[in-house]
Formats: C-alpha cells, sequence, structure tokens
C-alpha cells in the first residue's frame, strides 16, 4: 500500500513539472509575440512620421518659392557684384573650381562674406544658388530670414 500511494504522488508531482513547464512554455510564447507586436508598431509609427515629415517639408518648399522663379541671383544682381584684382596674401584657390588664382587676376568678391572665386565660376554658381558656395551666406537680400519671418 506504501507503493501505491509513493507512485500516486509521483505521478502528481510529474503531472504538476508538465503543467508548469506548459505555462512557462506559454509565457515565453506570449513575450516573444508581445515584442514582436511592439517591434512592428514602433516600426510601422517611425515609418509614419518620416514620411509625414518627408512630405510636409516637400510641400513647404514648394509653396516657399513662387512657380517660375529661379532659386539664383537675378543677372543684373550677379554683374553688379564687386570685381578686384587679386594680390598674394589673400585666398590662393577658387574653391568652386579648385584652380589656383594668378598674381593680378580679376575676382570676384561676395559682399555678405568676403569670400573670392573667378567671375565665370561665381556667375555661374549664382545662376542657380542665391548662397555663397563656401559658407551658405545669403546673398539675396529679399529671402533673408529676417524678412521671410516678417512676411509671415
Amino acid at each position: 500500500m506504501a507503493s501505491k500511494i509513493f507512485q500516486w504522488h509521483f505521478t502528481i508531482l510529474n503531472h504538476t513539472n508538465m503543467i508548469h513547464s506548459h505555462i512557462r512554455g506559454l509565457f515565453l510564447l506570449l513575450i516573444f509575440f508581445s515584442l514582436l507586436f511592439l517591434i512592428t508598431t514602433l516600426f510601422l509609427c517611425a515609418h509614419w512620421v518620416y514620411s509625414h515629415c518627408l512630405l510636409s517639408t516637400a510641400d513647404a518648399m514648394a509653396n516657399a518659392t513662387p512657380p517660375g522663379s529661379s532659386l539664383g541671383l537675378d543677372p543684373n544682381a550677379i554683374n553688379n557684384l564687386p570685381i578686384i584684382l587679386h594680390t598674394k596674401g589673400e585666398e590662393t584657390e577658387c574653391c568652386i573650381c579648385l584652380g589656383v588664382f594668378e598674381d593680378e587676376e580679376m575676382v570676384k568678391v561676395l559682399p555678405q562674406c568676403n569670400h573670392v572665386y573667378h567671375s565665370q565660376c561665381v556667375d555661374k554658381w549664382l545662376g542657380s544658388q542665391s548662397s555663397c558656395p563656401l559658407c551658405r551666406a545669403c546673398l539675396n537680400p529679399f529671402t533673408s530670414p529676417l524678412l521671410t519671418r516678417t512676411r509671415l
């Protein structure tokens, strides 16, 4: 009779261990699917925010520039930039073409930052951009940040 009681306790313990291992497995499976759901949700949210920001930035840029207008400077404004005679001791090369300035060569100076370039190099740049190629100083007085803020 003692052996039947011992077997009976052993099978109860065995079933209890199996139940605990099943619960542990289900718990790990629940954690796995919870992490999978969390990562997927975070990825989708990040994708939505990223695409939303890109679209709103692109729309803002499209609305900021009137249709038909160029991003560069007016040809008259480009022609009115000061031209000086290059001397030793100043900048030695044009940062657009990386060509070395010769002594007594005529170079163009940008008034806001005093950077020096070959005339043909900076004229071509300013035809499509309204900023200094080196420091990005704004050369167009109508698009300065102060005027843009007051217009809004």
